[in-house]
């Protein structure tokens, strides 16, 4: 696996000596370029053609999730949000629930769906949904397009998809941040006596984007082109469509790969999401991100196995925001930079992404079994009755004396 990953239980102190990335580019060196290319409107890195290099992904029809059965569940307020599930069957023992990000849906998980159904088989049930604003589910109106709300959202596909059993729920860039929503708005959930056993956050940040990064990782023209555009939303919103996603979409398709990443057919998957992802939703929820601090969900998280994943060259969410999840999720969490990935990690490099978190899903099956075995009563020990002590023989005097 191309990946740096520390050891449980490596401190927060150790973190820097452990598993601080080898001395390529900066990230501040990628964000420029980022910048750059955001101006353009283009990903040449990604879509034009290279001498000799053919695209890996060139097959793949990641909308192929919307062609399987399509559920429903109602959020608290009745926003629907469209659902898929996997492996629906009496005999699951374990359910994971992934949630996408911003600008995205469900199709995004497209390499998780084909492979890692098939590596756990019918004992592990699947949960796929859009998030409010997002794919097939309803839009989300204004007042609703808050992380608390999308954190209660995910609730709510537990009670209705998954109302029984233990669950691993997995978050990608905004998913993950509304994993953390969860975590702190419904705790019980977590925890020895919890439903949740396990938790994935790929690609994500604790805080506001403004806020979480380090060093150089701050200074990120994406952040800014963002915040630009909240500022004068109302001003995108009446000058049109067409204008408004003129300045946005680059910014996102732009920031979503790593510079040696080529994939034209991964490139078009990612930019349709985004063209199909309704203005108002992305509007509204850029100033979700540039304010969200769930920084409080983290010791929640913090009780249960995790693992947390962001490439080394992720301009939406810089690898130090990564660090500090690691640094206070503890010993419970495995950190795993992957070198030269970009945002879109879950997509760009599948098979390190789906390794990793195979080897969640093993954890948290461990700690199925653990539970069980403390809630199984012991068996008493069988104790047999005493030995009676055996009855003396009276005998005549002249028995005894021979």
């Amino acid at each position: 696996m191309t990946a740096r990953s520390a050891d449980e239980g490596a401190g927060a102190e150790n973190l820097g000596a452990s598993v601080s990335p080898k001395p390529r580019r900066k990230p501040s060196a990628g964000v420029s370029i980022l910048g750059s290319l955001a101006a353009t409107g283009v990903t040449r890195q990604v879509t034009q053609s290279r001498a000799g290099l053919t695209d890996p992904f060139a097959d793949v029809h990641f909308d192929s999730m919307y062609r399987e059965d399509e559920t429903f569940v109602d959020a608290d307020d009745g926003v629907r949000l469209a659902a898929r599930i996997v492996n629906d069957g009496d005999d699951t023992t374990l359910t994971v629930v992934f949630v996408h990000g911003f600008a995205l849906r469900m199709s995004s998980w497209y390499f998780q769906r084909t492979a890692l159904a098939r590596a756990w088989g019918s004992a592990t049930r699947l949960v796929f949904f859009d998030q409010r604003g997002h794919g097939r589910s309803d839009p989300a109106p204004a007042e609703t397009a808050t992380m608390a709300q999308l954190g209660d959202d995910v609730a709510a596909v537990l009670r209705a998809l998954a109302p029984e059993g233990p669950v691993v729920v997995v978050g990608h860039s905004m998913g993950g941040m509304a994993t953390m929503a969860l975590a702190r708005r419904h705790p019980a959930l977590f925890g020895p006596a919890g439903r949740i056993v396990g938790v994935g956050l790929i690609a994500t940040a604790a805080r506001g984007l403004t806020e979480a990064g380090v060093g150089a990782g701050l200074q990120n023209p994406a952040v800014s082109a963002f915040r630009l555009a909240v500022r004068r939303a109302p001003w995108f919103i009446q000058a049109g469509r067409t204008r408004a996603r003129r300045a946005l979409e680059p910014v996102l398709l732009a920031a979503s790969f790593g510079p040696d990443f080529y994939s034209p057919a991964t490139a078009r998957a990612v930019e349709r999401m985004i063209r199909q992802t309704p203005l108002n939703t992305i509007v509204q929820f850029l100033h979700v991100l540039e304010i969200h601090d769930e920084s409080a969900g983290l010791p929640v998280l913090a009780t249960v196995p995790s693992v947390v994943i962001c490439g080394d060259e992720d301009c939406m969410t810089p690898f130090p925001n990564s660090y500090l999840v690691y640094g206070v999720l503890g010993e419970n969490c495995r950190l795993t930079i992957v070198q030269g990935a970009g945002h879109m990690v879950a997509m760009e490099r599948p098979t390190e992404v789906n390794e990793i978190l195979d080897e969640l899903v093993q954890r948290a099956r461990a700690v199925i079994t653990a539970r069980a075995a403390i809630a199984s009563p012991v068996a008493e020990l069988s104790i047999p009755d005493p030995v009676a002590d055996p009855v003396p023989v009276r005998r005549r005097w002249w028995g005894r004396r021979r």
